[in-house]
């Protein structure tokens, strides 16, 4: 039997794990990526990752400064949220968030918090740290909702002062570039993947959730389950990207998930698709700080340089709002090109 916490030791997260001290024990223990044994704590402890989280079962909202006295409000919040279906990923978000800001103010009952310890938080907490204006969005979201919800009650949330909207315009990799990343992985999966994620503008949850039976040969179409605002839609498939597919294929049989890890039946991982984007960079010597959804972002720019209406760029993309992918037009060459600098006619 074993008892696991959350600590900070030498300014790290880490999660301490205590247990019978017996040699197999400490064997097994040992062979645990990044295991260390701590003379001043006097206990084994392992970094604070996602997957030591899960082994270890530890909540996704525990926070080694937060009282045990909030776990049951924050498991009704998680138990309200799934039986909204939010995401997980909005999941552990909004739990992650709440938990924090009970953690700050650990020495006060929920029911005793104020506007004004909210603007605390804001002013202490997320701008001291330099957060971004997307978590302190997140962070009124996940207080309006838990307020709401768990103490039936509303804060003023807006006290916490929503951040101003950044208009950030979206990073673009040039064809040339993104055939120049895919030629440079000789893997065939790490190859497909990538090729997919340019080929139909998906997002990494959407590659990853893909199933063999998702793509349509016949109808030349990938169908989209589930994704993004809980929605489904169907995006065009090349007799260029079929053909790698059915290569892909042969070669690994996936049985379960399109694209598998190295255990048999189980998904691909998030962080090891972001490695292969990671080495894809290096051995094209692209210099660019470039990510999984550049690809994403390249796709639906390149379609409007070649003339592709808005509003099909937005079904393929899974777009609510039109504004969403106006934002492309900014980052589009195709009429820019065609300004003539009053400079050329000096």
């Amino acid at each position: 039997m074993y008892k696991a916490r959350l600590i900070t030791h030498e300014g790290k997260r880490r999660i301490a794990v205590e247990f019978d001290n017996k040699p197999e024990l400490i064997q097994r223990f040992k062979l645990l990526s990044g295991a260390t044994w701590s003379r001043t704590l006097k206990c084994w402890h392992l970094p604070d990752t996602k997957e030591y989280r899960k082994l270890f079962k530890i909540s996704v909202f525990e926070n080694e400064h937060l009282p045990h006295r909030f776990y049951p409000l924050l498991e009704r919040f998680v138990k309200w949220l799934r039986s909204k279906r939010y995401s997980e990923s909005t999941i552990k978000t909004y739990s992650e968030v709440v938990a924090i800001f009970f953690a700050f103010h650990h020495d006060k009952q929920v029911d005793e918090i104020t506007n004004n310890d909210v603007v605390v938080f804001n002013n202490e907490y997320i701008l001291k740290r330099k957060l971004s204006s997307t978590y302190q969005n997140q962070t009124v979201n996940a207080l309006k909702l838990f307020y709401r919800v768990v103490e039936n009650r509303n804060i003023d949330v807006e006290s916490i002062h929503r951040p101003r909207v950044e208009h950030r315009l979206p990073h673009v990799l040039s064809m040339e570039e993104v055939k120049q990343l895919l030629q440079a992985l000789p893997n065939v999966k790490h190859r497909v993947m990538l090729s997919l994620i340019y080929a139909c503008g998906l997002r990494r949850s959407e590659l990853l959730n893909l199933r063999p039976t998702d793509i349509d040969s016949k109808r030349m179409t990938i169908f989209i389950q589930q994704s993004k605002g809980k929605k489904d839609r169907l995006v065009p498939l090349t007799e260029k990207i079929l053909h790698l597919l059915r290569e892909y294929y042969i070669l690994y049989r996936p049985k379960v998930w399109l694209f598998e890890g190295q255990e048999a039946c189980s998904q691909y991982s998030p962080k090891s698709l972001q490695n292969v984007m990671k080495m894809a960079l290096k051995k094209s010597n692209i210099n660019k700080p470039a990510t999984l959804h550049w690809l994403r972002h390249s796709y639906a720019t390149h379609l409007l340089d070649k003339g592709t209406d808005l509003r099909y760029i937005q079904e393929l993309l899974g777009h609510n709002s039109s504004r969403t992918t106006e934002i492309y037009t900014h980052v589009s060459t195709r009429d820019l090109q065609r300004i003539r600098s009053p400079f050329d006619d000096l």
